[in-house]
């Protein structure tokens, strides 16, 4: 085989066994080379799954009971001042496998993508549950989560049998647990983390189209110091949270906003 056949060969996943033999015992220094750089990248692959699999533990403990349908939940958009909060229940195959699965905080905005495609269209069931500034507003942003964390799994098609929750104390008639730091700890409330995140992601992009000047694509509603500033010259927009400082104190002192908000 000529160097370059083997470079194609290594970049599969499952090289034969008789195959990888006579690469292992080609002497040419290329050769080597790149069966070194094929076994590094097996090696990396081997911890990679370890560490995914190590994020099934909670979830192993329900499938050795026959408990397979386990949908884990979270939530994104607590804390700006702008845009929906965003919760996702998502239920996965038992110990399914996507490299860099991890809490949406630790992984790119590229490599999220990438992750949520992939969970879209291979889990069991997803569910995406968005509540508006105005339901926040009403509601507080403690019940609004709450209350979409309860929705999503109601609006799961297939029915869990478990849920796994990110520290909310909720309470279905089947087994819950809620895990502090779960989006880190759980497979499944990982790849709800992910989902959620890239859907309220992609609602704030749009709504940077609508209300220029505040910065949401880079910020996504929350209170940095473009958005601040931009609170001060442009007012509030229809996605501002009313009952969020210092929105609340523009309202309270009628505020005008650029948009015609009061």
């Amino acid at each position: 085989m000529t160097v370059a056949e083997i470079r194609a060969l290594l970049k599969q996943d499952n090289v034969p066994e008789e195959v990888l033999k006579e690469i292992v015992e080609d002497p040419r220094k290329g050769v080597q080379q790149l069966l070194s750089s094929y076994t590094k990248r097996l090696e990396r692959e081997s911890r990679e799954r370890l560490r995914v699999e190590s994020m099934y533990e909670v979830e192993s403990s329900f499938y050795k009971k026959g408990i397979n349908y386990i949908a884990g939940i979270d939530e994104v958009g607590r804390g700006p001042l702008a845009g929906p909060v965003t919760v996702a229940a998502v239920i996965l195959k038992p110990h399914w496998f996507a490299p860099g699965l991890n809490d949406s905080k630790k992984v790119t905005p590229e490599h999220r993508e990438i992750l949520s495609k992939k969970i879209l269209e291979e889990a069991v069931d997803v569910s995406i549950v968005s509540l508006s500034p105005a339901e926040i507003d009403d509601y507080n942003i403690y019940q609004a989560t709450m209350m979409a964390m309860y929705k999503a799994v109601k609006n799961l098609k297939v029915q869990p049998q478990a849920v796994i929750v990110d520290a909310m104390p909720l309470h279905f008639p089947f087994p819950t647990v809620s895990l502090i730091h779960g989006d880190a700890r759980s497979a499944s409330v990982a790849a709800a983390s992910i989902v959620a995140k890239v859907h309220r992601d992609h609602r704030m992009d749009e709504y940077d189209k609508q209300y220029p000047g505040y910065g949401f694509a880079r910020n996504k509603g929350y209170g940095t110091a473009e958005h601040i500033d931009a609170l001060r010259t442009l007012g509030i927009t229809p996605i501002h949270r009313k009952s969020f400082e210092p929105v609340k104190s523009m309202v309270l002192r009628k505020f005008t906003s650029g948009n015609g908000e009061k």
